[in-house]
C-alpha cells in the first residue's frame, strides 16, 4: 500500500515549502561573506523523495501485516519517501546527504500509533521479533537521534496522533498533553486559559512536547522559566514491559527521581507518550532591548553581574565580536532618517569608546508584571551602567523576537551556495567561561582553515555559568562534504571536552557526541548508564546506538 505521512517540513531542509530567510540587502551581506569565504560554486539537489535509491524494507511481509492489523491499515507504511523522510533529521550531515538523495540505512517502516496502548503493543511486538524502534517526534534533532544504526530491520514510530492537550488545570497551574504535540499546537489553548509553558527553543514551531523531554531541551526563555527538565512534573513512558507512570506530585523525596532519568534519554529507554507540565501565567508586560559592550569578555562579566543580582531575565543573549558584524550585515542598509540617526548613535557611542564593528551587542529582555519588570530593569540599569554599556534602546530587542526563530532557514540559504554551515554548542562556568570560547574558537578555525567564520554567542545564563553557541561556515569540499564536517566536529568536540565544556547543553547527544560519552561522564559513569539501559532494555531495541557509552568500543578503550 502506498500512502503518504506527514512530512511536517520540507525534506532538504527547515521549514515549510514556501518559507525562506528574507536578506534585506542581498548585495551587501554577499560582498560580506565572498570577502571572508572567497568564491563559492551554487550546489544542486535531487528534486524530490521519489528520486532516491532506497533498499527495499526488510521486514518480512507477515511482520508488516501484523503490524497494521495492530495499528490499523492506514498507520503503517513502507513506502519509500516516507521510508526517507522519517530516516534522518535537521543537521548538516542529514541535510547534505537528503540533498543528494543518498540516506544509507533508511528506516524499514513508519508506523504512527493512535494511542499509548498501540505504542506498548508495538514495542512488544518489536521485542518479539527484535526489531529496533526510534521515536520520532518533529524530526528536528541535529545529532543523528533519529536516524537508524546497524544491520537489522528498524521501525520508526512517528507521534503525530498523539497531539493532544488532554487537560489544563488552572488550581494547580499544571498541564497534561501527549508526547505528539507540537510547540504552537501546545501554546494555542494554553494562552487561551492565560498559561504558557515559556519553552521555546529554536526550533519550536516543528518539534514536540516528547523531542523536548527526550533531549533535555532548553528554550531561548529558559531563564526566566526554566529548562524542559524544571518545567515537567511527571511522565508516562512505553516500554516492552508495560507504562511507567511516575506520580504526579510537585515534589517529593522518594529516592532518586525517575522524572530526570526519563528526561534526556532520548529515547534508550522507552517512548515517551504522556507528561504533566509546569506552566506561568502569560506575561502582562515586556521589556527587551539592546546594549553595546566593548568585547565579549567584558560582556560575559555583565552577564555574570546580571545573573547574580538576583533577578531572572526572560532572555539575555551576547553576541561575540564576529557575530555581531554578521548581524550588522544582515540588516538593511538605512537610508534618510534612519541613515542620520545611526549616524549620531555612532559619535555617540564614540564618546564612549564603543564600536558597533568591534563590539558585542547584548539583547537583555524582562517579562512579568509590569512592577517586576521595572525593578528587574533598574537593577539591570546600575549594572549596566556601572560597567559602562551604551543602551541601543528597543529596536535590537523587537528584531530579535522578529525573527526568534528564523535562523535555520538561512542554513538552507548556504547550503544552495556550497557553504557549509553547522552549529554546537557547550556550557561552562563563570571562571572558565573566556577560556573555554577561546580555545574552542581557536580550535574550529585551525580545522576550518581561513576562509572560515566562526561566531559565537552566550544563550542561556546561569547564576554559576552560562551557554556558548557557535556557529562556522567554510567553502564546502565538493564530494568530500561529510568527511570535512565530521573533521571539524572531532576536532571542537575534543576541545570541548578536554576545556571542562558540557559535551551538549541542550542539543543532546544522539549518534554525533556518543563516542565522547565514556571521555565525558568517566569510566564509572558511563557504566552506571550503560547497566541502566541494559536492565530496562535487554534485547536492545530501543533506539539503538544513540547516547549510552560502548563501553567496548570507545576512544579510551
Amino acid at each position: 500500500m502506498v500512502m503518504q505521512f506527514d512530512k511536517r517540513s520540507k525534506w532538504w531542509g527547515w521549514g515549510k515549502e514556501d518559507e525562506t530567510y528574507n536578506i534585506p540587502d542581498p548585495d551587501g551581506f554577499w560582498k560580506y561573506v565572498r570577502d571572508r569565504l572567497g568564491e563559492t560554486r551554487s550546489r544542486s539537489r535531487v528534486k524530490s523523495l521519489g528520486d532516491f535509491k532506497l533498499r527495499r524494507s526488510r521486514l518480512p511481509k507477515p511482520d508488516i501485516a501484523e503490524l497494521r492489523q495492530m495499528s490499523g491499515e492506514g498507520a503503517v507504511s513502507t513506502d519509500s519517501e516516507d521510508r526517507a523522510f522519517f530516516s534522518l533529521g535537521k543537521g548538516y550531515k542529514d541535510l547534505v546527504r537528503m540533498r543528494g538523495g543518498d540516506i544509507g540505512n533508511a528506516t524499514d517502516a513508519v508506523v504512527q500509533p493512535g494511542d499509548e496502548q498501540q505504542v506498548l503493543a508495538l514495542l512488544r511486538f518489536a521485542a518479539r521479533r527484535q526489531l529496533a524502534v526510534i521515536p520520532f517526534g518533529g524530526g528536528t534533532s541535529v545529532v543523528g537521534g533519529v536516524e537508524p544504526v546497524g544491520d537489522g530491520p528498524t521501525i520508526t514510530i512517528d507521534m503525530a496522533a498523539l497531539n493532544q492537550v488532554l487537560e489544563i488545570d488552572r488550581e494547580a497551574a499544571t498541564a497534561t498533553v501527549q508526547a505528539g504535540v507540537m510547540g504552537p499546537d501546545l501554546e494555542r489553548p494554553l494562552r487561551r486559559s492565560g498559561f504558557t509553558v515559556g519553552h521555546f527553543p529554536q526550533s519550536f514551531q516543528y518539534s514536540s512536547v516528547g523531542g523536548w523531554i527526550a533531549t533535555r531541551s532548553a528554550g531561548q526563555n529558559s531563564t526566566k522559566y526554566g529548562t524542559i527538565a524544571a518545567l515537567v512534573q511527571s511522565v508516562r513512558l512505553a516500554h516492552p514491559k508495560g507504562i511507567l507512570s511516575t506520580p504526579n506530585v510537585p515534589a517529593a523525596a522518594a529516592g532518586p527521581d525517575l522524572v530526570q532519568t526519563i528526561v534526556g534519554s532520548e529515547g534508550t529507554l522507552g517512548v515517551i507518550t504522556q507528561a504533566n507540565l509546569r506552566l506561568s501565567a502569560m506575561s502582562e508586560h515586556r521589556s527587551y532591548k539592546g546594549y553595546l559592550l566593548p568585547s565579549f569578555a567584558a560582556g560575559a562579566q555583565v552577564v555574570r553581574e546580571i545573573m547574580q543580582a538576583g533577578v531572572e531575565p526572560a532572555m539575555l543573549r551576547l553576541y561575540d565580536e564576529i557575530e555581531t558584524e554578521l548581524s550588522l550585515a544582515l540588516r538593511a542598509a538605512p537610508t534618510g532618517a534612519a541613515a542620520a540617526a545611526e549616524r549620531v548613535g555612532r559619535w555617540y557611542l564614540q564618546r564612549k569608546g564603543l564600536d558597533l564593528e568591534s563590539g558585542s551587542i547584548m539583547i537583555l529582555g524582562f517579562e512579568g508584571s509590569e512592577a517586576n519588570v521595572r525593578h528587574s530593569s533598574e537593577v539591570a540599569k546600575r549594572i549596566l551602567k556601572r560597567q559602562g554599556v551604551a543602551s541601543l534602546g528597543s529596536s535590537p530587542g523587537r528584531a530579535w523576537r522578529r525573527s526568534r526563530f528564523s535562523a535555520p532557514h538561512l542554513r538552507d540559504v548556504f547550503l544552495d551556495k556550497g557553504i557549509m554551515v553547522d552549529t554546537l554548542e557547550t556550557s561552562t562556568t563563570w571562571g572558565n567561561y573566556v577560556t573555554l570560547h577561546s580555545k574552542i574558537r581557536d580550535a574550529l578555525r585551525g580545522a576550518l582553515g581561513e576562509r572560515s567564520i566562526v561566531m559565537a554567542h552566550l544563550s542561556h545564563s546561569y547564576t554559576d555559568g552560562a551557554s556558548i553557541y557557535y556557529t562556522f561556515l567554510a567553502p564546502q569540499d565538493e564530494g568530500g562534504e561529510i568527511e570535512q564536517w565530521e573533521r571539524v566536529k572531532a576536532t571542537a568536540t575534543d576541545a570541548i571536552v578536554a576545556g571542562g565544556g558540557a559535551l551538549s547543553h541542550h542539543h543532546a547527544i544522539g549518534i554525533e557526541h556518543r563516542r565522547w560519552m565514556r571521555d565525558y561522564l568517566g569510566d564509572e559513569g558511563s557504566r552506571w548508564l550503560s547497566q541502566i539501559k541494559r536492565t530496562i532494555d535487554p534485547e536492545g531495541i530501543l533506539n539503538p546506538g544513540k547516547l549510552i557509552p560502548d563501553l567496548e568500543d570507545s576512544p579510551r578503550a
